[in-house]
């Protein structure tokens, strides 16, 4: 019987074992897409107890919290943090099998060298020992990320976000790399006039330029995006249900911009033109500076409307779509290939389902410039976890080039994630390992070694220019 999490965890034949520890356990993250606070580590954030890093912000462990009959004072609610955690270590046994009891145990483990299983029995010492470490210089945010041997960071920011963390940070020679991503989705949504409407005040006051109709919008975007591209930024990123894609001129939009701006409603056959036309826009102004464009595609958010009303959205109520995404996604990329302004691309699918569909699609645009250009991204959200990152690897695999992916992303809000590297390097290599060992990959460990570095570092590290 194998031990819980030694050494060889997730790693089922010698091959693997090999690939994974001479070659893929040592290689630097580059995190090219999370959620971490910059304020955080700008001012090299020290936090006073496990919950804070833990459990704030965290909806993956209050989804199952609730699950196993945890009110909500607990998760989001304003008992104690001492108390959280209490009902945290409560559920954690509860969680055999779900991918939160293996990151829960490497967490601890990787961070604070805490061997013992949590549950009611262990949390008290756990806490208290966590708590200690973290109060202490050593395990400062900035000394996390380097524990971990992170090189590259990249946040999730607004258009209208002054990115004032990341110059603190550039100014203090902090050696992890911490750059912006342009995250736009609130130029977009336009379902509500009067937040649209705040949205665009805001826009007007960071870009300093008026936003009085459609061309007003493009230039005052266009203002932010040079300013963000000043500060290191070279992706953006896009929350989207599905693609958009329909026919409309300038004149429409323009027309569509003006009712927005009036607050008045427009029916959704106009919003959908609205999200083409600034989905367009926007990459082009991608492509224009050479980054590489995201698209999250697939989530139904805010399920609940219930608690959306009590506790707002990103709480835990959001769940896999089943939208249609391959026409309009066809649409959107060939009408910028066809005046070659398709930036560097990367699609992440949440409903397995599309798998197929995504690689499929998003392989019709590789134009043989630049290698892997067009990228089917990690196993993403509620597919993170050993099942969801198997597939996405075997289906790019037999659809497209593994040997050009990226890699994996934490896509986090905690300073404790990092591990998640880790247990897609140990899936990566179970899974070569093993059709090494069935001849189904020839057994040069040169070759399937270097590709097994070459995915978790080498690829980005090229691809995104860093």
């Amino acid at each position: 019987m194998k031990p819980f999490l030694d050494q060889d965890f997730l790693l089922y034949t010698d091959t693997a074992k090999k690939l994974y520890h001479n070659y893929a356990a040592e290689m630097p993250i580059i995190d090219y897409h999370s959620h971490l606070s910059p304020a955080d580590i700008a001012q090299d954030r020290n936090f006073n107890n496990i919950s804070e890093v833990w459990l704030a912000g965290d909806h993956y462990k209050w989804r199952a919290m609730r699950a196993n009959g945890i009110g909500e004072k607990y998760c989001t609610g304003d008992a104690s943090d001492k108390e959280k955690f209490m009902k945290w270590a409560e559920t954690v046994p509860s969680t055999l099998r779900n991918p939160l009891y293996h990151w829960t145990h490497m967490e601890l483990r990787r961070y604070f060298g805490i061997t013992e299983l949590l549950g009611p029995d262990t949390a008290e010492k756990i806490y208290n020992e966590s708590g200690g470490k973290l109060q202490s210089d050593e395990f400062s945010v900035r000394n996390l990320l380097r524990k971990m041997n992170v090189e590259v960071v990249c946040t999730t920011d607004d258009p209208v976000d002054s990115l004032q963390h990341h110059q603190k940070i550039r100014e203090d020679n902090f050696e992890v790399s911490v750059l912006p991503t342009w995250r736009p989705d609130k130029a977009l949504h336009t379902e509500n006039p009067d937040a649209y409407n705040k949205y665009l005040d805001l826009l007007e006051k960071a870009s300093g330029h008026e936003v009085k109709n459609f061309m007003g919008l493009l230039e005052a975007l266009h203002l932010r995006h040079d300013f963000f591209h000043e500060m290191g930024c070279r992706l953006s990123d896009h929350g989207l249900e599905t693609f958009y894609f329909e026919s409309y001129s300038h004149d429409e939009i323009e027309e569509i911009f003006k009712k927005l701006r009036d607050k008045k409603k427009v029916p959704e056959i106009d919003h959908l033109k609205f999200r083409t036309a600034m989905l367009i826009e926007l990459a082009v102004m991608d492509h224009e500076k050479n980054w590489t464009q995201q698209f999250h595609v697939g989530a139904i958010r805010n399920n609940n409307s219930r608690m959306m009303q009590q506790l707002g959205p990103d709480t835990g109520f959001d769940s896999i779509g089943d939208f249609q995404v391959a026409a309009a996604m066809s649409k959107l990329f060939d009408r910028l290939d066809s005046t070659d302004q398709l930036a560097r691309t990367i699609v992440y699918n949440l409903n397995p389902a599309m798998n197929e569909v995504m690689v499929t699609m998003a392989y019709n645009f590789n134009d043989g410039k630049i290698p892997g250009k067009m990228q089917f991204g990690s196993g993403w959200w509620f597919l993170d976890q050993k099942k969801g990152m198997e597939e996405q690897i075997n289906t790019l695999s037999q659809l497209g080039l593994l040997s050009k992916f990226v890699g994996m992303l934490t896509d986090s809000r905690s300073f404790l994630s990092f591990p998640r590297h880790e247990y897609f390097r140990r899936v990566l290599c179970n899974l070569i390992g093993n059709d090494v060992e069935n001849g189904e990959i020839p057994d040069d460990m040169e070759m399937a070694g270097n590709m097994v570095k070459d995915i978790c570092y080498n690829n980005a590290r090229k691809y995104f220019k860093f």
